[in-house]
């Protein structure tokens, strides 16, 4: 069955997740992790895209992305075809990384941002990689803590997620991590996953 065309316009809102084959780990430790950022961060600079929320887990990532003018499908591919590269190396391994393509759900921004933020960023916590709220502010491998001031995180557009809730930073960092917190018990939320948000693309 031919695969299915992707929605990539360019400016549009995406929940992108990309899992290891076989639901494998696709991090081993720290240095696989910042290698990873590291690329993401150089892929969205050069193609003036935009994340508002991100989390790595130990076997996927999710990313919230805002597309710029050559939409998502060129910086994915660079940089998923990147990591494999090194991670086979550097791990000495062969054969595919990641289970299929990446999934990207094209996502209602006006309606959906906010929840989607706090989705993301509340999955080290609902796994247990962060076992307190507290934990996770400083929590190194989600967005969460860029957003809370505890990390830099200069590829990531903190300021509009703040000015969701407020002008003033101080007052914006208390109010998001109220929004957060509120969020902790309602589980994992299959809307926000699946295609309900307005269509999904590709498939796991």
């Amino acid at each position: 069955m031919p695969r299915q065309a992707r929605l990539d316009v360019p400016g549009a809102l995406h929940h992108i997740m990309v899992r290891g084959i076989n639901k494998a780990a696709i991090f081993e430790d720290d240095q696989d992790r910042q290698k990873f950022l590291e690329r993401l961060g150089a892929n969205i600079i050069e193609a003036k895209c935009s994340i508002y929320a991100w989390a790595l887990m130990t076997n996927h990532v999710h990313l919230l992305f805002k597309s710029g003018k050559k939409g998502i499908s060129a910086v994915m591919r660079k940089l998923l075809t990147w990591y494999a590269i090194y991670y086979n190396r550097r791990h000495k391994r062969t054969g595919h990384l990641f289970e299929n393509r990446y999934k990207s759900i094209l996502c209602d921004e006006d309606n959906y941002l906010l929840a989607l933020i706090r989705y993301i960023h509340l999955n080290p916590l609902r796994v247990g990689l962060a076992k307190t709220l507290e934990e996770l502010d400083r929590y190194t491998w989600s967005g969460h803590s860029a957003v809370m001031g505890k990390r830099d995180c200069p590829w990531m557009d903190t300021d509009y997620v703040l000015l969701q809730f407020n002008a003033t930073k101080r007052k914006a960092r208390n109010a998001y991590r109220r929004f957060v917190q509120e969020g902790i018990d309602l589980g994992r939320q299959p809307e926000l996953t699946g295609g309900g948000l307005m269509r999904s693309l590709g498939g796991w």
